[in-house]
């Protein structure tokens, strides 16, 4: 295999890498939600249209375990399990900015041709 077959197939295994733990529907939503104040179950599942608590409960246990969130049980009356961002998470506006860039012109293009 020559180094550019190597390199070619490194970048894609970095590139699903990354649309393993930041891709799919609820991800991104479920962060933002979370970086905006949300920090209990409820509140996250309220404020995401159409995300079932299923579905919610997967995503966060699959975020922290990609470090993304932290899980904090606070244990006052009545106990209760708290979401926040991890400092790590703020490194995805890495790759979240130029994403929302390249939609917000994907959809310009499409929209002159539709």
């Amino acid at each position: 295999m020559s180094q550019q077959e190597k390199r070619f197939q490194e970048k894609i295994r970095a590139i699903q890498d990354t649309m393993f733990v930041i891709g799919g529907k609820w991800k991104i939503p479920v962060i933002l939600s979370i970086y905006s104040g949300n920090k209990r179950f409820n509140d996250i599942l309220s404020s995401i249209p159409k995300i079932t608590n299923r579905v919610l409960s997967k995503e966060l246990k699959h975020l922290e375990e990609n470090l993304l969130i932290s899980r904090t049980i606070v244990r006052e009356y009545p106990v209760r399990i708290e979401y926040a961002v991890t400092d790590y998470c703020l490194s995805i506006d890495k790759v979240a900015k130029p994403m929302e860039e390249w939609g917000k012109a994907h959809k310009k293009k499409i929209g002159k041709l539709g």
